[in-house]
């Protein structure tokens, strides 16, 4: 990657450090780089974000870094992610560590959710010397990254050093723990000095279509958990057009299934990665763009959706709008339905908290922003650690 490297102008006022959420000193890593200093620059870009490493794989750059590097406006951009990848990647399989005070500062905090959010705020809580206590209703740490993005993109060796490094700071990992049942957000706060709420959104929104409760319709996020436990059929429909109807898609067309995804808008409307939708089209996968369901039917041993076009408009403030055009019915045939169109968090989590007011307890990730990338997750979380410390007076 020396030929990429050297085509970066080590900008002062980088705009692709600026458009990063977690504002990667990209100058300062590239040029450690370019020195043959590799391990220096892991060590700052692991500093500054913990899953550096991950999101150098799962991040959309033409969002972020590379849609913004300055070359864009007239040649290429730099690749800056893929120079990260070969920092960053070995970096958290072998040599990366946090160093935490020898004795705890006398605080403790549980932080919910042991997604990104939640890891990198444990792992900075740690730094400052608080006790963490990281629950999660999974077995194994890593939220999304582990139950949620397939392995094609995500290989989980990476999600795996997590649970060593939290496992050598301290962190006392609580898995398979449902919060509402065996623990409240209150009864967390009577044993802790503050919670951080940080579960992702695992609450899938339904289309509220009639038909949606037929057994050949299943939800993305239970189907990334774990694929392999289901019989798709042969022809397989995926709902929506983010990126977990990517995830979905893709991971369908893999088990060698004819996919077709349904998008009430167009490409250009879609919020998935581009990248992704461009290799999801290279993988097989089909688009019927400007097309929503309305009913999903089963006859004999047919199940179909009716589904109806849809269009874009413009409304009165300027904004854009899509509508469902009556009288453009048609019917779709599929053996699986794989709906995706949208997530959301579990606020029944936070009852006994609010709207009672409950000191101490504060949201990150997800439960901040709905649905969004890792790296803006962990800079929710870094937001979040502030705030802690400031409360807890650190």
């Amino acid at each position: 990657m020396n030929t990429e490297a050297n085509r970066c102008l080590l900008c002062k006022n980088a705009r692709c450090m600026n458009a990063c959420p977690v504002h990667t000193n990209v100058p300062v890593a590239m040029k450690l780089y370019r020195e043959g200093n590799t391990a220096e620059a892991a060590r700052i870009l692991f500093q500054n974000n913990p899953f550096s490493a991950i999101t150098c794989q799962v991040c959309d750059w033409a969002l972020f870094c590379y849609g913004h590097c300055v070359l864009g406006i007239k040649q290429t951009p730099v690749r800056w992610y893929e120079i990260e990848q070969e920092i960053s990647m070995p970096y958290i399989l072998g040599d990366a560590h946090v160093e935490v005070p020898a004795a705890d500062c006398g605080k403790s905090v549980a932080i919910v959710g042991a997604g990104p959010a939640g890891i990198a705020a444990a792992i900075w809580l740690r730094q400052k010397g608080v006790a963490v206590d990281l629950y999660d209703v999974f077995p194994r740490v890593g939220g999304v990254l582990r139950y949620g993005i397939p392995d094609f993109r995500l290989d989980k060796k990476y999600v795996d050093a997590y649970e060593r490094i939290l496992n050598e700071i301290g962190v006392k990992f609580h898995g398979g723990v449902t919060i509402g049942k065996e623990l409240t957000v209150k009864t967390l706060k009577d044993s802790h000095d503050a919670v951080l709420m940080a579960a992702g959104a695992w609450v899938a929104k339904e289309m509220r279509i009639p038909g949606e409760d037929n057994p050949h319709v299943i939800h993305a996020l239970e189907f990334l958990k774990e694929p392999e436990k289901f019989d798709l059929g042969n022809k397989v429909l995926v709902i929506g057009g983010g990126n977990v109807a990517m995830d979905a898609c893709r991971t369908a067309v893999r088990r060698g299934c004819d996919t077709t995804v349904v998008y009430r808008k167009t490409y250009e409307n879609m919020p998935a990665n581009k990248l992704e939708v461009k290799e999801s089209q290279e993988e097989g996968v089909k688009y019927n763009v400007f097309t929503v369901p309305v009913e999903v039917k089963t006859e004999g041993s047919r199940t179909y959706a009716i589904v109806r076009k849809c269009e874009n408009y413009t409304r009165e403030d300027g904004s854009l709008a899509t509508r469902i055009l009556d009288g453009t019915d048609s019917e779709m045939d599929f053996d699986t339905m794989i709906v995706a169109v949208s997530e959301g968090v579990d606020k029944d989590l936070m009852e006994g908290a609010y709207p009672d007011g409950l000191e101490g307890v504060f949201t990150a990730g997800d439960y901040n922003y709905g649905p969004k990338t890792v790296v803006e997750a962990v800079e929710s979380a870094r937001e979040q650690v502030a705030a802690i410390s400031s409360y807890l007076q650190l």
